[in-house]
């Protein structure tokens, strides 16, 4: 196996590229939080040492790509790069990897161009001799190129033109449920981040939280906006994660009224204003559900005042918890378990845990259930851990899940087959032309 540039892969390459990734500063730690050390033990052998029995850490590494050690020491490169601080290198705008496709040349948001690497180490499954990646803003542009030929693969198709895609005898339609959950969660901070006078945060409140719940219409989200193909849910983890449990995917019912009353009884009779951060570029029909949203509340005398920017301006904010409620998204990935979410958004921050937990969600039951699931190697006994921390942010109307969010790829008919899998992420080199 070599790197693009000829380079042996070699173990030195796997310890430089763990030391890397799991760095104090790197936005990427969270997803080693049991790491804590590695080394050369042979040519073929690297042992790498964790904090506690850890039955995870094979999932973790399945995400962590790998960097050739004398590539990053010769660009200055050694230490993370985040691009949602502001922390940038040459890795931002370089790659040499071992993957089946080159960086031939790149251009930031307008064009990147792969082309196939003659010396890949495993058998091609695909033949494509060429790729050219080119970001199309406009919804609109993008469906009539792919109808008119111009590009052959939509990841991202437009749910409001998906009967004019299907209908498009050129045009194949791939549609299904990511494991991606969409999710409100609040600023648990002790004043409102939107107030210029330091005002209560009245979602310390749980009433004020529960009516939140209470507000939303989700049957009209999931058919309105997001045209009847998101699964809605009461669980942060799809079905298909360990950790899912049916008692957890309870789905409050939409009672306005109730939410009223309990804004009342939590002494916000008249309502209150508040600031909910979102994207327009991050989650299906993100800026369509803010807006909804903002409208449901409004009916219940909550004065939702939106924040939406494209999401590189909003990651910054979000991180320096610049919000009073905001939009979030979680594929429970790589580990594919839901002691994912539990250890990186819940988990009080601490080390590599509790790395995205920008609103101090979580108590100390949940952090001392999710740590003793973290070394728990009887699977149904960890499960319950992860059920038992799940249903008390449930109970604490910690967040307020929304749906699992669609994912619908087109093709052209110059496409033979693609491979669809529920993390959405388009494997290329899988993919057969005709």
């Amino acid at each position: 196996m070599k790197f693009h540039d000829g380079a042996e892969f070699t173990d030195e390459d796997v310890v430089a590229s763990l030391a890397r990734v799991s760095h104090e500063t790197s936005p990427l730690r969270g997803n080693l939080p049991a790491y804590e050390s590695s080394r050369v033990i042979d040519d073929h052998t690297v042992e790498i040492v964790v904090n506690t029995t850890y039955p995870l850490l094979l999932n973790d590494l399945t995400n962590i790509l790998l960097f050739d050690a004398g590539w990053l020491k010769a660009n200055n490169a050694e230490l993370p790069t985040d691009a949602a601080a502001g922390v940038e290198g040459y890795p931002t705008s370089n790659a040499n990897g071992t993957g089946p496709f080159i960086v031939e040349s790149r251009q930031p948001d307008a064009r990147t161009v792969f082309v196939v690497n003659p010396a890949w180490w495993d058998e091609p499954k695909h033949n494509i001799t060429r790729i050219e990646f080119q970001p199309i803003a406009s919804a609109a542009t993008h469906v009539a190129a792919l109808i008119g030929g111009d590009v052959v693969f939509v990841n991202a198709a437009p749910l409001q033109d998906l009967p004019r895609l299907e209908s498009a005898p050129n045009v194949t339609v791939l549609a299904a449920s990511e494991l991606r959950t969409i999710f409100f969660g609040f600023n648990m901070r002790e004043k409102l981040f939107s107030a210029t006078d330091g005002s209560p945060n009245p979602f310390l409140d749980i009433r004020v939280r529960e009516a939140v719940n209470l507000a939303l219409d989700r049957n009209l989200l999931q058919s309105r906006v997001m045209r009847g193909l998101s699964r809605t849910t009461g669980s942060l983890v799809a079905p298909a994660i360990p950790g899912y449990s049916e008692a957890l995917d309870i789905v409050l019912d939409f009672d306005p009224e109730r939410a009223k009353a309990l804004l009342t009884e939590a002494g916000y009779p008249d309502g209150f204003a508040f600031t909910l951060l979102c994207a327009n570029n991050s989650f299906v029909n993100e800026e369509d559900i803010c807006q909804a949203t903002g409208s449901m509340l409004a009916r219940v005398g909550i004065t939702a005042n939106l924040d939406i920017l494209p999401g590189a301006q909003q990651r910054a904010k979000r991180s320096a918890a610049e919000f009073d409620m905001v939009i979030l998204g979680w594929a429970n990935e790589p580990m594919i378990d839901a002691y994912s979410i539990l250890v990186q958004l819940f988990h009080s921050p601490s080390d590599a845990r509790g790395v995205f937990n920008f609103g101090l969600w979580g108590n100390e039951k949940i952090d001392a259930l999710t740590d003793a699931s973290a070394s728990e190697l009887e699977r149904p006994a960890r499960i319950a851990m992860m059920n038992e921390a799940l249903q008390e942010a449930k109970d604490q109307q910690m967040y307020v899940p929304l749906h699992q969010q669609p994912m619908v790829w087109a093709t052209s008919d110059r496409v033979g087959n693609m491979l669809q899998l529920s993390d959405n992420k388009a494997r290329l080199w899988y993919t057969m032309m005709k």
